[in-house]
């Protein structure tokens, strides 16, 4: 995987963190859900994709949000 590649799933990671956050003062379930809810909005299918081929998540809400957030697309060539 190239360095830009590398850099923009880190920052995707880091956006999602930002996300749960904003959410961790909800129930688990209710925070995962709104999470998922977010990103599936306001995300693009190629932003979901390459946030879903990174690293599993280890923040519970976000491990939670993972299988709620629609597959994007991967029709760009990787960097």
């Amino acid at each position: 995987m190239s360095g830009v590649a590398q850099n923009n799933r880190a920052k995707l990671a880091r956006m999602a963190h930002q996300i749960a956050d904003f959410f961790r003062a909800y129930p688990q379930d209710e925070a995962s859900r709104a999470i998922a809810d977010h990103i599936n909005h306001f995300w693009t299918p190629r932003m979901r994709a390459d946030f879903l081929a990174g690293p599993a998540p280890d923040d519970p809400l976000l491990k939670g949000a993972a299988p709620l957030i629609k597959p994007g697309r991967a029709d760009r060539a990787p960097a």
